[in-house]
């Protein structure tokens, strides 16, 4: 579990003093290098400061694959139309109407620009016609992924002359108009003062801090694996919130998505989720059926199944198929736990083998419907819950099985930011010299939702709009 940093014995002498900058950009994800780059073109002295070592650098944006952008006609890079006003309403109803009205129309506007600027920034991109990407007319898709993105970006702010420097955390800021100097802790409890005229903050939410998860959460925050980076702990975003600044979203809120239980506790990304819930059944740490496994069939399963878990005793629940099923479903990275009868693979999982071939036989006798079970008329009969599609007898062995824990992408509460992307101060108006982007204001576009490649998109709009404002600001004092 993630726990507060340790604390830092102070220094015999007052920590010399480093460099002054004129923006000083907080973060190393997508967010924080668009804003570093921009600043930097606008012809303003800038100087990135990253918790993570080199080895771990880019935040959850490592772990990404594509970004949402509108678009009028067809690009070779993405096909068919996603019109703005399209856009617009899916950011709406994923947001569940929180989302600021002022922050959509900047999103949606600023990312059909977005591929050409981070392409100018030495970001290569696959093309559908290449033939290896699901067919998406909302989605561009990074060629090598997330990774791949972050280290050109990199590659870009070291040309430019922005100084970068990773293993150095900044746990507060002032909610300041001028200049202020940043404390920052580095390596091996290294102490140094950051001087700066203006601030970026693109340092991500707290879903690394269980703690934090747990006083909405409860117990089950334990069990939670943390998808992307462990050192997204939130420390900036709560003493913002303790210096008085605007809160946006929902407390407490995250975004969860079913994730293998065998995968790594943090930064396990996107490859650990799971499939292959439509194709069997699902039960929890009774052997027992929690949720129709029909209700929902497309890419929202994922999320939709991370809630349902984080719901049940111990947060673990298990995919179970029979080798149709399997053969149905996505490949993973992990191998399924599989035996030739329903009472030995129960046994394998440690669930209580009776209720669960109980179970089984129940659902195998309640199936109606024809065919191969592919069909809409394949549902089940007098169970409860039902399943109300894709209902096909589990009956050919071996039989498979993949746990479940819910695993964390971001969380639903931020930071509110204006039109400029400067930190708001509830109702007295923005903090002129700190700005923000990125998963540390996102949800005041998303709120507690989720929608496929937003994320990205926030980053890259408001990082590149936070960086230009800063200059902006700098060329003003």
């Amino acid at each position: 579990m993630i726990g507060p940093m340790p604390r830092i014995p102070p220094p015999s002498t007052p920590p010399e003093p480093a460099p002054a900058c004129d923006v000083l950009v907080i973060g190393g994800g997508m967010a924080a290098l668009c804003a570093a780059i921009a600043a930097r073109r606008a012809g303003v002295s800038v100087r990135l400061v990253d918790a993570a070592p080199k080895a771990l650098r880019g935040g959850n944006s490592r772990h990404s694959r594509n970004f949402r952008l509108a678009h009028d006609t067809p690009t070779p890079l993405v096909p068919g139309r996603y019109p703005l006003a399209e856009f617009r309403e899916d950011l709406i109803t994923a947001s569940g109407g929180l989302a600021d009205p002022a922050l959509i129309e900047i999103l949606c506007a600023g990312s059909s620009t977005l591929p050409d600027w981070l392409a100018a920034q030495g970001v290569d991109f696959q093309a559908p016609a290449e033939g290896a990407l699901p067919w998406s007319r909302k989605t561009v898709f990074l060629r090598g992924g997330g990774k791949a993105m972050v280290n050109a970006l990199y590659a870009t702010c070291h040309r430019l002359g922005v100084v970068v420097e990773n293993g150095w955390r900044a746990s507060a800021v002032a909610l300041a108009d001028g200049p202020q100097t940043i404390a920052l802790t580095g390596p091996g409890g290294a102490l140094a003062l950051c001087p700066a005229k203006t601030v970026i903050l693109g340092s991500g939410g707290y879903q690394g801090d269980r703690l934090w998860l747990a006083e909405t959460w409860g117990d089950q925050a334990a069990h939670f694996h943390n998808r992307g980076s462990p050192l997204v702990d939130g420390a900036l975003l709560k003493a913002l919130f303790a210096a008085g600044a605007a809160r946006a979203g929902v407390a407490g809120a995250c975004h969860l998505v079913a994730v293998d239980a065998r995968s790594p506790r943090e930064d396990g990304g996107i490859v650990t989720r799971v499939d292959g819930m439509p194709w069997g059944i699902v039960v929890d740490d009774s052997g027992r059926r929690f949720a129709d496994e029909g209700a929902v069939i497309g890419p929202p399963r994922y999320s939709t199944w991370g809630r349902l878990v984080a719901g049940r005793p111990r947060a673990l629940a298990h995919v179970i198929l029979d080798s149709a099923g399997l053969a149905r479903s996505p490949a993973s990275i992990y191998p399924p736990i599989s035996a030739m009868t329903p009472a030995a693979l129960a046994e394998k999982l440690a669930l209580p083998v009776a209720p669960f071939v109980d179970t089984l036989l129940a659902y195998n006798r309640a199936i109606s419907g024809t065919g191969d079970g592919t069909g809409d008329d394949a549902h089940t009969l007098g169970l409860i819950p039902a399943k109300s599609r894709l209902a096909r007898p589990l009956n050919a062995p071996p039989f498979h099985a993949y746990p479940m824990r819910p695993g964390t992408t971001f969380t639903g509460e931020g930071v509110g930011v204006d039109g400029e992307a400067r930190v708001r101060r509830g109702e007295n108006g923005p903090c002129l010299g700190l700005f923000a982007a990125g998963m540390i204001m996102a949800p005041a576009l998303l709120g507690a939702g989720y929608l496929s490649g937003a994320a990205l998109t926030i980053g890259g709009v408001f990082g590149r709009l936070a960086g230009e404002g800063a200059a902006r600001r700098v060329r003003s004092l």
